[in-house]
């Protein structure tokens, strides 16, 4: 694994897939670039989930995420695509995925997108 910009998620086993515990990840200096303007966009990305059987390797997310500073996206769409992409590649039983989104044009955005049933606390 290099440490160039990439679309690949790479995966480990669980260490311990016959308990629900949450795994929780935070990026403060997640970038991507508004599709109008073509100015960057910052935000704190923060992924929560409970694992089955795969882990995300975090090395392989960091890169993963850098991969998005050359790319156009709406908010929206990058919380989504990034949900999406975690759920196919760790499988999870449940995963969150937030987007706090620096202030622009005197807007706050907060996207948050979810796959499985939430755990009951």
């Amino acid at each position: 694994m290099g440490t160039r910009p990439s679309k690949t998620l790479e995966v480990v086993p669980n260490p311990s897939p016959d308990r629900d515990y949450e795994i929780a990840i935070e990026a403060p200096e997640f970038t991507c670039l508004c599709p109008r303007t073509g100015q960057p966009d910052f935000a704190t990305i923060r992924v929560n989930y409970i694992p089955d059987q795969l882990i995300v390797e975090l090395k392989s997310f960091k890169l993963y995420l850098w991969s998005y500073r050359d790319e156009g996206a709406f908010h929206e769409a990058v919380v989504n695509q990034v949900l999406n992409d975690l759920v196919g590649a760790v499988r999870p039983r449940w995963m969150k995925v937030v987007g706090d989104f620096n202030v622009r044009g005197g807007l706050h955005t907060t996207v948050t997108a979810t796959y499985g049933k939430p755990p009951e606390r």
